[in-house]
């Protein structure tokens, strides 16, 4: 009888919620969870880097009293969203080159402009300006490959934001290494700097199939797996490329890929436009994730993604905004909006690609595509407390019916009031909180006028 005290004391203070640190309460939370839960006067409770508890507002104000609100009234609550595919400092290149057809663009302005222009400098303006973009349209993660990867990957983590950050090695002297070689042992230092950060998750990113030679891939593969990162690059973005694989191998870009190894785990393939029903059958057997890159894609006439037969399939598929100097922009509500109506358009079919699987696909799936599905993706006990709140009071944005299709087709990026990563609030009340806006801006003014100054601006 005289444990009954006890046992009940240690039942109740193990019953008992942890405390936490922040709650944002008093929105829409979409939980974009197994259940896809969306609670109309929600809350998520936010303790360190962690979501403790998603539920109704009223309920975990009073379980959490301590805890410093932010209040959501009137605001969409979601997954911060992730996108899949980018090349941050190329914001500076943005409108350089436009209306152009893929290798025309990357051969006659994009290459001979990086020749002249990439510096570390370049590079850390670039990032600072593309992150800016990105926390403010509702991005906290994203997926990169580039030149000077340790400069993106500082950037990042002084922005607050999460990034799967990959060194490019490509088959041509590049700004940052003059040989695929010099790529492959900066990128082996880059993976051991930063593989205990809890932001960035350093990569190996080989460009692509034609691009890139056999050894070039397999050392790129082999590096990956004797450090446990991931693999990303891109597979299949134009007929021209599928053409030039099929002329020197015989078999298409995937086939050859495969072929050679590469698809081993954690690999993200970009683009994935021309693809038959054998490449699809490999991706999905290697459990390759895939970003979609629908306004890119468009832009540059490179076709259409089987969106639609992947998922089908069960592969995983996050979306993506490419670099901004194809696309124009980072805004991943405008990704979101792309991606439903160019299947829509291809298929003939209205029905297909749902707007609650398009939100789907710029939370879970892209965090699927990546592997950080246990980590992020959804507002769930456990996971990072990545979120933003989505103001749903402008004059586009009334009324409101559906919270998923009102995400796609109506709301913008701008639209973003609050983003927090990781538990840390990096724009409140559409200020960044991270990085200084205006002097970034101003910086990359003056990289303007350097880039007009020594490359052929397409006009």
């Amino acid at each position: 009888m005289t444990l009954a005290p006890l046992i009940l004391a240690l039942f109740l203070a193990q019953a008992a919620p942890a405390g936490a640190d922040l709650l944002v309460a008093g929105g829409t939370v979409v939980a974009m969870d197994a259940a896809r839960r969306v609670l109309p006067d929600g809350a998520v409770a936010i303790r360190g880097e962690r979501i403790v508890e998603v539920g109704p507002a009223a309920e975990l104000r009073t379980r959490y009293r301590g805890a410093r609100e932010i209040r959501a009234t009137g605001r969409i609550v979601l997954p911060g969203l992730v996108n899949a595919h980018s090349h941050a400092p190329m914001v500076l290149f943005r409108g350089v080159a436009d209306d152009l057809a893929l290798m025309e663009w990357l051969e006659k302005y994009i290459f001979p402009a990086e020749a002249k222009n990439v510096t570390p400098e370049f590079v850390r303006a670039g990032t600072e300006l593309a992150c800016i973009e990105m926390i403010r349209s509702g991005t906290t993660t994203y997926c990169d490959m580039y030149y000077f990867e340790d400069v993106i990957a500082e950037v990042t983590a002084r922005a607050g934001m999460r990034g799967v950050l990959g060194e490019t090695i490509i088959g041509i002297s590049t700004p940052d290494a003059k040989t695929p070689q010099a790529a492959l042992e900066y990128t082996a230092k880059f993976i051991e700097r930063w593989k205990s950060s809890r932001l960035v998750v350093p990569a190996v990113a080989p460009h692509a199939a034609f691009t890139n030679s056999a050894e070039d891939l397999r050392a790129s593969r082999a590096l990956a797996d004797r450090h446990g990162v991931p693999l990303v690059i891109h597979v299949s973005e134009t007929r021209d490329e599928e053409s030039q694989m099929q002329k020197r191998y015989g078999m298409s870009a995937t086939e050859w890929l495969d072929s050679l190894g590469v698809f081993g785990s954690r690999t993200i393939a970009n683009h994935c436009v021309h693809l038959t029903e054998r490449d699809m059958g490999i991706l999905k057997a290697r459990g390759v994730g895939i970003s979609h890159n629908p306004e890119s894609n468009m832009k540059l006439a490179s076709g259409t993604a089987p969106v639609v037969r992947l998922l089908a399939l069960g592969i995983a598929v996050g979306l993506g905004t490419d670099g901004a100097a194809s696309n124009n922009d980072l805004d991943m509500f405008e990704a979101m909006d792309f991606a439903a109506k160019l299947q829509k358009l291809a298929t003939g079919n209205p029905a297909v690609l749902p707007a609650e699987q398009v939100v789907a696909m710029a939370t879970m799936g892209g965090a699927r595509a990546l592997g950080l599905d246990r980590e992020i993706g959804s507002l769930e006990a456990g996971k990072r407390a990545d979120l933003i709140l989505v103001d749903t009071g402008a004059a586009h944005a009334v009324p409101l019916y559906h919270v998923y299709s009102h995400l796609v087709y109506a709301l913008k990026g701008s639209d973003v009031a609050t983003t927090i990563v990781n538990g840390r609030v990096v724009m409140l009340d559409r200020r960044v909180l991270t990085l200084n806006e205006p002097d970034v801006a101003r910086k990359a003014q003056e990289f303007q006028r350097r880039v007009a100054a020594t490359v052929n601006v397409k006009r």
